[in-house]
């Protein structure tokens, strides 16, 4: 069993299963999240979710009670999607619908490629594949990203498919 943060388990026994409800396309976590629900020992701030564009806009919809419309996302030169930041017990969730990033090539799609599942009492959580999660960080090319994608290399096992505790 691999341990995450009592805040990350709050936040995530409310929002996966609104997400397996309001999503009609596939959905993931990346970043932080992503990372530690494969078992990684990195700090999480906040869930990042992959959506497409229409689900971005039936979420924001649905949590528009909860969106924190003071929040302006950083690296807005880099990146671009159908964005919005909600307050959720635990910690925010950042809804990113049709995400693209922009390396000097113009903008181009992240895609999550393989996806995995991981278990979070019962709940299945998809995430990128470790070798999709560490290409889709040093993508991002920002130091925080390299130092979890580094993190992620040293996983020999990482921690899907099974349950994932919060104690």
């Amino acid at each position: 069993m691999s341990h995450i943060p009592p805040a990350l388990f709050v936040t995530l026994a409310e929002l996966v299963p609104e997400l397996h409800v309001h999503c009609a396309e596939p959905w993931c976590l990346i970043g932080s999240a992503a990372a530690r629900l494969l078992g990684a020992e990195v700090s999480v701030a906040d869930v990042d979710v992959l959506v497409s564009h229409a689900d971005a806009d039936a979420l924001m919809a649905l949590w528009a009670d909860r969106r924190d419309v003071a929040h302006a996302p950083a690296d807005g030169d880099r990146f671009r999607s159908r964005f919005a930041r909600f307050r959720f017990p635990g910690l925010p969730v950042e809804v990113m619908g049709g995400l693209e990033l922009d390396q000097g090539e113009g903008w181009q799609p992240v895609s999550p490629g393989r996806l995995v599942l991981a278990g979070v009492q019962g709940m299945a959580v998809p995430v990128p594949a470790l070798g999709e999660q560490i290409r889709i960080l040093e993508s991002f090319g920002r130091d925080k990203d390299r130092e979890r994608a580094a993190t992620l290399r040293r996983l020999r096992h990482p921690s899907v498919l099974s349950i994932v505790s919060s104690s």
